[in-house]
């Protein structure tokens, strides 16, 4: 394709005579297509691209900086040559590139439109919004404002890398790309133009020994002691606290808990929401599902106390500011109190709570099968997750089994000494 020429935007020098505005300068450089630049008073010049058949479905995307004050890296900053060819890859694909036919009249999706739509979609399926809230918190506006079909493997990489120097756990960062990849991907399945997917599965690869197991486990001490300084510093953190120790519950099932849930008697037990974890295509339908759960006589009568006069299918557990609790911002600064109060392990977190209860069944010697079930999580799961530390953990039950050997008799016990 003969490629457009024009002097006025074709070098810097050339750019520098326009006067600066609002408005671009656009030469067009395909059927419906053109580059925009613009020229600022700073001196730094931008690139556009303009979608424009005529309907209500045109649209105006900038998409970079013109190497007018530093060089062209065909990243951010981009001649002549670099910004025609970006310009089209934007407006129709890399595939298309060379078909000269415009395939879509609607503006291309950048990161922060791509996290939107997976956080609605996430909604719809019964998912965790934090999927795709979590990474939005680490991501430069440059880079939110950034069209996915622009994206490339170098840039998502030194973003990755950059959440290690922030100091996240690799466990942390694997998380945060996974989800990132999955917005990416639903962008790219609403929108053909969108070609460079191999982009963000290179630039997000799997960090090396990210899965590696890092649970805190906490003897029985130390969980109660973690439970009465949470009754101490707030009782409704103490109660969601209780709950999570006794049942080792995820706190995102046990904040999802009504108080229809709580059954009395002798032998108390909470039903408690499941957590749909899995990759359920039926995520929805599978949180509506509930497992028995055995809790203590005290906690049954707390529990009881603090739900009285409510409505059945109300919320079991709130805050102390009468909301349910939701996601990690609503304790993690009181936990953070906590763990620094009690000089626990800094690592430790509410999850600490869940993996102890874990332990503590497995060393009482209940059935794998049954911890799992209790648990909401697989019998592969336990052993993968928690062979180590059941090892770790069972000192004294494998001294017991030890084997002793009685003395041998030798042969000078046999002697008898005789009298002179």
């Amino acid at each position: 394709m003969p490629k457009p020429r024009k002097i006025a935007l074709e070098t810097p020098t050339a750019r520098a005579k326009l006067t600066p505005r609002k408005a671009s300068y656009f030469v067009r450089v395909a059927p419906n297509i053109a580059l925009g630049y613009r020229r600022n008073h700073s001196g730094f010049g931008t690139w556009s691209v303009r979608f424009a058949d005529g309907s209500a479905s045109g649209w105006l995307k900038k998409f970079g900086t013109a190497d007018d004050l530093e060089p062209a890296n065909n990243t951010s900053v981009f001649n002549y040559d670099q910004a025609l060819l970006q310009a089209r890859k934007l407006a129709r694909g890399e595939a298309q590139a060379d078909t000269g036919t415009a395939v879509a009249g609607f503006s291309p999706a950048t990161i922060d439109q791509a996290l939107k739509e997976y956080q609605r979609d996430l909604q719809s399926r019964g998912g965790s919004i934090y999927n795709a809230s979590g990474p939005r918190g680490h991501l430069s506006s440059q880079l939110l404002a950034k069209p996915v079909a622009l994206l490339d493997a170098k840039e998502l990489r030194k973003w990755r890398d950059g959440l290690l120097d922030k100091g996240l756990q690799p466990s942390s960062v694997v998380r945060y790309c996974k989800s990132l990849r999955a917005a990416l991907n639903l962008a790219a399945s609403h929108d053909k133009r969108i070609q460079n997917g191999d982009a963000w599965e290179a630039g997000l690869e799997t960090l090396p020994d990210a899965s590696v197991t890092r649970n805190v486990i906490l003897g029985d001490g130390d969980v109660s002691r973690f439970v009465a300084a949470s009754y101490d510093r707030d009782p409704s953190l103490g109660l969601f606290v209780d709950v999570l120790a006794v049942t080792g519950a995820r706190p995102s099932q046990a904040a999802r808990l009504l108080i229809d849930d709580l059954h009395g008697g002798v032998k108390p037990r909470l039903t408690m929401p499941r957590s749909a974890k899995g990759g359920s295509k039926n995520r929805a339908a599978r949180k509506q599902e509930r497992i028995s759960v055995p809790i203590t006589l005290s906690l049954a009568a707390k529990l009881k106390q603090a739900t009285r006069g409510r409505a059945a299918d109300a919320p079991m557990l709130l805050q102390n500011n009468g909301l349910p609790w939701g996601g990690s911002d609503d304790y993690r600064e009181a936990v953070g109190g906590i763990v620094t109060y009690l000089n626990l392990d800094e690592k430790v977190t509410l999850y600490a709570l869940r993996h102890s209860s874990i332990v503590r069944a497995l060393l009482r010697g209940l059935p794998i099968r049954l911890v799992a079930a209790s648990h909401d999580t697989s019998s592969a799961e336990i052993e993968r997750t928690y062979s180590k530390h059941i090892t770790d953990h069972s000192d004294d039950i494998a001294r017991a089994a030890l084997l002793h050997h009685a003395p041998v008799p030798t042969l000078a016990d046999n002697i008898v000494a005789l009298g002179s």
